[in-house]
């Protein structure tokens, strides 16, 4: 149902420096055809959904949506702990560590931050390690 998903940025150089090694754990690529010195967009393949991270096309300034968040589907907890861990060593804001999120110790697995623009973003696995 979802072709993609942009989030817009005010500093596309960094906002790769976060996105790029993320969607190679993920493995995604860039689409090379679709990105520009303005925006990039990651897929794992033909047909599937993609991620970009764009520049405003209005020029005003990027801002992170209240209540809005992006879901990217890990296929392990390691892959989630591995991208939180990415995340805070290059200076994004914890909203959430690894862990299990409600009863079911074999179901929902998620970590949380914010990127540099204020994007949060959740990294999760359903289903045990």
């Amino acid at each position: 149902m979802i072709g993609y998903v942009m989030l817009g940025t005010n500093d596309l150089a960094r906002a790769r420096s976060l996105y790029d090694p993320l969607a190679e754990m993920f493995g995604a690529t860039v689409l090379a055809a679709y990105s520009s010195d303005k925006r990039v967009f990651y897929t794992s393949g033909a047909g599937q959904p993609m991620l970009s991270i764009t520049v405003p096309h209005n020029g005003a300034a990027a801002s992170a949506g209240n209540g809005t968040m992006v879901a990217l589907p890990a296929k392990t907890r390691a892959i989630v702990d591995a991208a939180h861990a990415k995340a805070m060593s290059l200076g994004c804001a914890d909203d959430g560590a690894p862990g299990v999120r409600g009863p079911n110790p074999d179901g929902f697995y998620g970590a949380y931050f914010r990127d540099f623009d204020g994007n949060k973003i959740c990294v999760f696995r359903v289903g045990p390690a």
